[in-house]
């Protein structure tokens, strides 16, 4: 997707509007237009990056800071019903992204707010898993 296409650069740029909640010079956050639950807050970085792997660490870290920031606020905030939050981030069309500019959910909920993800997780073996984190610690 191109810079110039997309939504959350148009946000930043302020060719689209937006209900912010905070902003500095590095991240933006603001609330989704579809929320799951009222005060669902989308945290992006300012410099556009396809995907989380882009992100330098220091922008991630700048990122992160806001993503706290902005979870402890909506368990406080007047309106927003918050009884636990989720905390998503998608990367790439087969785990849900949907628009390609990193970004963070904030997302408040409530017990019967309706939301749910369906998991079906695996069964590995512990030969597996150690298999597994093997492959992984060799390519930190």
């Amino acid at each position: 997707m191109s810079v110039h296409s997309c939504v959350f650069c148009k946000i930043i740029q302020g060719e689209l509007p937006s209900s912010i909640v905070h902003e500095n010079e590095h991240v933006i956050a603001f609330l989704d237009i579809n929320p799951i639950n009222p005060g669902h807050v989308l945290i992006v970085p300012k410099q556009h990056y396809g995907s989380l792997k882009e992100v330098p660490t220091e922008t991630a870290m700048q990122l992160f800071k806001v993503v706290l920031d902005v979870e402890k606020a909506v368990w406080v905030a007047d309106g927003v019903r918050c009884e636990g939050t989720n905390l998503l981030q998608n990367n790439g069309k087969s785990a849900w992204q949907d628009v390609f500019h990193v970004h963070f959910h904030v997302i408040p909920r409530y017990k019967g707010d309706n939301f749910k993800i369906k998991i079906e997780a695996g069964k590995p073996s512990r030969e597996e898993l150690d298999t597994m984190a093997s492959h992984i610690r060799d390519s930190i």
